[in-house]
């Protein structure tokens, strides 16, 4: 079900009410219940795919554990792999099958039966926070947890597993097993949070959408303002779609007592690439930071072999978030746009001192690579920005998406996002009141202004 439903709406309030309801020992089993309806409720048959990997990720848990020497490793690359092989059978199979049957055209050899899977929702999310589990156990951070039940919880906490944030064992676990009693004040940010998310969805981004769906799917009927609309205003929805998810599931979980980590920090308002990515999905960041670059020796070596690592977890993350070439390209430009800001600073090249420049070329770099993720293809973004760069085709309204008023009211609420990012930084000063008050003005924005068209969010299908 989705965030933005009347559904979810019930869902959110029967759970909730649940579990304060349910005695305190028993509030695991009342969450796993309903953290499993709520997932099978997209497609029930794709519950078995995650108890698989939950029954092989909780087993290799205690094996690692337990073992010495190199049986240690041997249990973390069973679990790897199994996690691993899951992903990529059902991500990745038909990508792969049909870039090798064009390469089998060409030699005129046998083609490769698709077999046009559905992807799971939330896979890509779930199995990375799975194996950051028996990754921490191995290496000694986390113990291995004994109650399967509340390891079963671990990865598919409603909140959370279908969209992240991608949590860590050592900071969910121990909160899984606590009895978290009703605080108010706690209760009140979580919903005031969760008004927030559904703000940024309903009347952001889903406003937005309705002029950069229609452009972005037939370029060529467009002009060069049109274009440039689409663009920024892509940059903007996607934003308000993501964090919007990650301000509701961070709020549901803060109703029910347990914490979540923070997983966008104005990250627009970044004046280099560098920054940007860590204040941009911070929970996938750190997990490719702490997992692959890292353990590929990080910046501790040459120049040379750091681009190297730099470009390997870009290409990683670029392929993580969707089985097409345009995330491959998309994930290289940024990889490329970070090893340029590191080569500047090893060469130590003087920089203009304005913070808003460099807030300015970081914004229009990322809005500009955005292109590649959101376009059909990679030729239709080429095609967007050779057009946007080309000039002199500014003329709107060839394309009939919108009325000039609704662009002023696109502008007016892009505009609202910055003034409402500055008071969602400054929420924790406030007094529950304020925060009460300003959850009702939300919900009554959200019922006037809000695009209510079962919109699903842009990362429910990674």
């Amino acid at each position: 079900m989705l965030f933005n439903s009347l559904l979810f709406l019930l869902f959110f309030i029967m759970v909730t009410c649940g579990y304060y309801l349910v005695p305190g020992k028993f509030r695991w089993i009342w969450l796993l219940i309903a953290s499993c309806y709520f997932y099978m409720y997209f497609k029930p048959v794709y519950i078995l795919i995650i108890l698989f990997t939950i029954v092989v990720d909780y087993v290799a848990g205690l094996c690692i554990e337990s073992a010495t020497g190199s049986k240690r490793k041997l249990f973390l690359i069973i679990s790897l792999v199994a996690n691993i092989g899951v992903l990529a059978f059902y991500k990745y199979f038909d990508f792969l099958a049909q870039n090798i049957n064009l390469l089998s055209a060409l030699a005129k050899g046998p083609q490769i039966p698709l077999l046009n899977i559905i992807l799971p929702i939330g896979l890509s999310f779930h199995t990375f926070q799975a194996m950051s589990y028996t990754i921490e156990v191995y290496r000694g951070n986390q113990k291995a947890e004994r109650h399967f039940g509340i390891y079963a919880l671990y990865v598919l906490f409603y909140p959370q597993m279908v969209a992240g944030p991608i949590e860590r064992p050592q900071h969910i676990l121990p909160q899984l097993h606590l009895t978290h009693k009703f605080v108010k004040s706690t209760f009140i940010a979580g919903l005031f949070l969760i008004m927030v998310g559904v703000f940024k969805k309903v009347v952001i981004a889903d406003r937005l959408g309705l002029y950069v769906e229609p452009v972005f799917s037939d370029p060529h009927r467009h002009t060069s303002l049109d274009l440039l609309f689409a663009i920024y205003f892509f940059a903007i929805q996607i934003y308000c779609d993501f964090s919007g998810y990650s301000d509701i599931a961070v709020g549901a979980a803060m109703t029910l007592g347990i914490n979540l980590m923070r997983n966008f920090h104005m990250p627009y308002l970044a004046k280099n690439i560098s920054e940007f990515w860590s204040k941009w999905h911070i929970s996938l960041s750190s997990w490719f930071r702490d997992y692959v670059y890292i353990p590929l020796g990080g910046s501790r070596i040459s120049f040379a072999v750091t681009c190297v690592n730099i470009m390997i977890v870009f290409i990683i993350s670029g392929l993580w978030h969707g089985a097409n070439w345009k995330y491959l390209v998309w994930g290289g430009i940024h990889g490329l746009l970070l090893i340029t800001y590191q080569a500047i600073k090893k060469l130590k090249i003087n920089l203009p001192k304005a913070g808003w420049l460099g807030w300015l070329v970081t914004f229009n770099l990322v809005s500009l690579a955005w292109v590649f993720f959101r376009a059909n293809t990679i030729t239709d973004a080429i095609y967007i920005l050779r057009t946007v760069f080309s000039g002199p085709s500014y003329g709107y309204g060839a394309s009939g998406v919108m009325q000039v008023s609704e662009l002023y009211y696109c502008g007016c609420i892009i505009a609202l996002l910055l003034a409402g990012e500055w008071y969602l930084n400054r929420s924790a000063e406030f007094s529950d009141n304020k925060k009460i008050t300003a959850a009702m003005a939300l919900g009554v924005a959200c019922y006037f202004l809000g695009v209510f068209n079962d919109s699903q969010f842009i990362y429910f299908q990674f």
